[in-house]
């Protein structure tokens, strides 16, 4: 097999992507921006470089035939960031780019940060490398940060999420990588096996940590208001309050069984990924 470079192999999805590969033999490269944070794992090259940085990633990425491209660390010049890699990538000779995208990417999304994604996902159909699309629906892992003082606090409505726990986005993206001929050209809508109101959520923290945990269902501008605390750029804050109001529109609500027909397993339920954390 030629040698996959992987990227955000620091992350959660990335991570477990690159010891998957290192645990089957693959030969890969991780790009990193920090060489002291990249994981030692066997059959695995290193090499630094930033999105934004086009010769750097040339370099990084010579001699590579695929490539697992996490999306940037949420910035208003993601996008920017992106085409610019996207490039470095067509030059430097990549055949195939698997990117993780997300769920309801379309340039009009209620969730903002998800037009980054739509954006990124047409410049790389026109990059003129085959490429394959992973759109991942909310992360189950994360609802624990977003539970504070046993409250799920957020703008959702009734509307519905199927949360999609971490490993099954990795042992998704391992699966493509190790046969790509047999997916180029594919969207994969990856969700977990329920679609879950907030409220319902909630109900699934209190039966597994033994706690009751609330829903409140707040308004737009409560919204705001409880995040000011964290003085976060206003794009950021943004970004926060309209994942959850593109809960309330319908836009994270319908499973999938893209999960299990990549892995050979079932997806995971919120209630497993969270007792899994403990």
């Amino acid at each position: 097999m030629s040698t996959v470079a992987v990227t955000g192999s620091t992350g959660r999805v990335g991570g477990r992507v690159a010891r998957q590969l290192a645990a089957a033999g693959v030969r890969q490269r991780l790009i990193v921006r920090d060489r002291t944070r990249a994981p030692v794992l066997p059959n695995a090259g290193v090499a630094v470089a930033e999105y934004r940085d086009k010769s750097a990633s040339v370099a990084a990425l010579k001699g590579v035939e695929m490539l697992f491209m996490v999306s940037a660390q949420e910035n208003p010049e993601r996008v920017t960031e992106h085409r610019t890699f996207i490039d470095a990538a067509a030059a430097a000779g990549v055949a195939n780019v698997l990117y993780l995208s997300f769920f309801g990417a379309r340039p009009d999304a209620t969730f903002l940060l998800a037009r980054d994604h739509w954006a990124t996902e047409q410049y790389l159909r026109t990059s003129g490398m085959a490429c394959v699309v992973f759109r991942d629906n909310l992360y189950a892992d994360s609802i624990p940060r977003y539970v504070q003082h046993d409250v799920l606090r957020c703008p959702a409505g009734n509307g519905r999420a199927a949360l999609v726990a971490i490993a099954d986005v990795a042992d998704a993206v391992t699966t493509v990588l190790r046969d790509v001929r047999s997916h180029v050209g594919r969207t994969y809508n990856l969700t977990g096996p329920q679609s879950l109101t907030m409220r319902e959520v909630a109900d699934t923290v209190s039966l597994v940590t033994g706690r009751t945990t609330t829903f409140i269902n707040e308004t737009r501008a409560e919204a705001y208001a409880s995040r000011a605390h964290y003085n976060a750029p206003s794009w950021l804050v943004d970004g926060w309050v309209s994942s959850y109001l593109a809960i309330a529109a319908g836009e994270m609500d319908g499973v999938t069984a893209d999960v299990n027909s990549l892995t050979g397993h079932p997806a995971t339920t919120l209630a497993d990924v969270l007792r899994a954390a403990g």
